[in-house]
């Protein structure tokens, strides 16, 4: 092993094992918060899992801004205009949410005819608008904390996200059972009260990262307005494919539901645990799509192009087999995977059966991610949204859907598994090859 790449591989645990515990911890509440929701019943944990699909398009719209945010104010300070990069924070943190807020109002609106189409029947969707509205503040809170963390790991700091994720989800963890199921002679607020908690611990997390923002001079006040006018089509060429690459998920997940719901509540609450494993598990490459395109920003910005391959090849290295061994760990341990997360004998058998076909196949579909996440990084936003695509409707549900039809929640698992060890190895062939004839372009 040579000293640049034992010095690369140090640099990059230095920046993405804080962002790893932070992932962990904020994918973990959530895993808790449907554990939590399972002991309330199978109706109340397929009410959740009905409302992923939406929850998961919020996210894919605040990530997708939250790439744009991290590429333009690190590419700036590659070039080293930090006044600039201190106009750039103020007006993504604020006008991102303003957006947020405006897709928060329009999600409650539209929840009846949504969940509807998704598959939802009347007893579920009144369970679904208890809750719903809670979980959009706290949706939106997180959007707000959200950029706030890109803002920092822009300027090469993730300690404090990471920290911020750990504190949140600790919060999340003590209020949960208390909102959830009460305490004394107080019943609690069952379902919604997961959304509450989650709420409460963002609000608390904003706080905390106000407080250190105040430390830092990364935000501007004058100067704004022609900042946006020579800002906003760069922004919008980023944030626009980066938006339809994270949205592509949320709409492929409100079609795996309905492919899911057309085989019983069970399968849907079934589904809906394992979509949250699914995040849990990936917290390694997500992590690395936090840590990494910043400094790949920087590096594209003083046009070294050697150094952006040697990060590319020590980053999938990293992932492929950091997912592979955790695949097989959890395929062997599905029956009381299962057995912790459902507390419902109906769902064990088909969470563990989604378990074992679905953890493995993560160490190709790592790949994909890195993959979309350095794409937008490099300047490759077009690129990164049609590899997301190839990823999710020429893959992913195609393989799916047909495992639906011909095994039922067995062939789920299956075509699920198939879609990701396709999109995986198609998405880091075409990656290498575009990478070279960059690199190439260089010389």
């Amino acid at each position: 092993m040579t000293e640049s790449t034992s010095s690369l591989r140090r640099q990059l645990w230095q920046q993405t094992w804080p962002m790893a515990i932070g992932v962990l911890a904020l994918l973990g509440f959530q895993l808790v918060d449907s554990a939590f929701i399972a002991r309330l019943g199978t109706q109340p944990l397929a009410a959740q899992s009905f409302t992923f699909p939406l929850s998961f398009l919020i996210i894919g719209v605040q990530v997708g801004m939250g790439i744009a945010i991290a590429a333009l104010i690190s590419r700036t300070l590659g070039a080293d205009d930090m006044a600039r990069a201190r106009r750039l924070g103020t007006l993504v943190l604020f006008g991102g949410s303003a957006l947020m807020a405006v897709l928060m109002l329009i999600m409650w609106l539209a929840q009846t005819p949504l969940f509807t189409l998704l598959g939802a029947d009347t007893p579920t969707r009144a369970l679904i608008r208890a809750y719903w509205g809670p979980q959009l503040l706290a949706n939106w809170l997180g959007a707000v904390l959200y950029f706030g963390y890109s803002l920092f790991r822009a300027h090469g700091d993730t300690r404090l996200p990471g920290k911020l994720m750990v504190v949140t989800s600790l919060l999340n963890l003590g209020l949960d059972p208390l909102l959830i199921f009460g305490v004394g002679d107080w019943s609690g607020w069952g379902l919604p009260g997961a959304a509450w908690a989650t709420a409460l611990a963002f609000a608390i997390g904003i706080w905390l990262l106000v407080r250190r923002l105040r430390s830092h001079d990364w935000l501007a006040r004058h100067g704004l307005r022609r900042e946006v006018r020579e800002s906003s089509g760069p922004f919008v060429t980023i944030a626009g494919p980066a938006m339809v690459s994270q949205l592509m998920p949320p709409l492929s997940a409100m079609l795996a539901t309905w492919v899911v719901a057309g085989l019983g509540e069970t399968a849907v609450a079934a589904w809906g645990l394992a979509s949250r494993l699914e995040t849990l598990s990936l917290m390694v490459v997500l992590a690395l799509t936090m840590s990494l395109p910043p400094w790949l920003g920087r590096c594209y910005g003083a046009g070294d192009w050697p150094r952006i391959e040697a990060l590319m090849m020590l980053a999938a290295r990293t992932a492929a087999i950091w997912q592979l061994g955790l695949g097989i760990v959890m395929a062997v341990a599905a029956p009381w995977v299962a057995v912790a997360l459902s507390g419902n004998p109906e769902i064990r058998d088909e969470l563990a059966m989604l378990i074992r076909w679905l953890l493995p196949s993560y160490s190709l579909l790592g790949l994909c991610m890195l993959v979309v996440s350095a794409s937008n990084a490099l300047g490759w936003p077009m690129r990164a949204m049609l590899l997301s695509f190839m990823r999710l409707f020429v893959c992913y549900l195609p393989c799916l859907a047909l495992g639906a039809w011909l095994a039922g929640v067995f062939g789920v698992a299956w075509g699920a598994a198939l879609g990701n060890v396709l999109a995986g190895g198609l998405a880091w062939g075409i990656f290498r090859r575009s990478l070279k004839r960059r690199m190439a372009i260089a010389e």
